[in-house]
C-alpha cells in the first residue's frame, strides 16, 4: 500500500465497502486499504462513515480526515492531518 507522508499528515488510498455487516478496517486489497462501513452509499453517508471510523481508530478529530479524491467512488484517496505513516501502518497491522 502506498502511503504518502507530507508535512502535517499522510495521504493514502482506500477501497470502501458500503452496507457491510459491520464497520472494520483492513485488509489491503489491490494496493488499497479496505474500509468496510455499515452506511449506504447515498448522500455522502458512506464517506461520513469512513471519516468517522478512521478518525476514531487513529484518535484524531473528524475534521482531520478528508476525502481528497473519489468522493462518489468506492476507490478514494484520504488525507489525515496530525498523524505519521507509522500510525497508519500500525492500524493495518492492528
Amino acid at each position: 500500500m502506498k502511503l504518502t507522508e507530507h508535512p502535517g499528515g499522510v495521504t493514502f488510498d482506500v477501497l470502501v465497502q458500503p452496507r457491510a455487516s459491520r464497520a472494520k478496517i483492513g485488509p489491503i486489497h489491490d494496493g488499497r486499504l479496505k474500509v468496510s462501513v455499515t452506511a449506504p452509499p447515498v448522500d455522502g453517508e458512506a464517506n461520513a462513515a469512513v471519516i468517522e471510523l478512521l478518525a476514531k481508530s487513529l484518535g484524531v478529530s473528524r475534521g482531520s480526515v478528508e476525502v481528497v479524491a473519489g468522493a462518489s467512488s468506492r476507490r478514494k484517496t484520504v488525507r489525515i492531518a496530525g498523524v505519521a505513516a507509522t500510525a497508519i501502518e500500525a492500524l493495518i497491522d492492528g
